[in-house]
């Protein structure tokens, strides 16, 4: 099932968070800097007045469901900022997870 294009965003800002709790403590942190997010995307719009183009993140080997969709790719470079500290970028760190690049 594809994901909304806000549902993913948002399960990456949940994501950088657990990252900074997880290095609060930790003597080697790293600055967040720009996240770049790379995305095939369903464009979906109804035909009904006042409708509004919904974006939906598609996997590969997505159904059908999108045949009459059109897809695009976009790109998103996102700059984190904590909202306590707009001016300074966060600090993340933590162990390893398996399979992290």
């Amino acid at each position: 099932m594809p994901l909304a294009l806000s549902e993913v965003i948002a399960q990456l800002r949940a994501e950088l968070a657990e990252a900074m709790r997880a290095g609060e403590n930790e003597q080697l942190r790293f600055e967040l800097g720009p996240v770049e997010v790379e995305l095939t995307v369903g464009v979906d719009k109804e035909a009904k007045p006042g409708a509004k183009a919904k974006f939906w993140v598609l996997e590969l080997g997505t159904e059908t469901r999108f045949a009459s969709a059109s897809t695009q790719r976009i790109k998103l470079t996102l700059d984190p900022r904590h909202a306590a500290q707009p001016g300074r970028r966060p600090t993340i760190s933590g162990d390893e997870a398996p399979d992290e690049r």
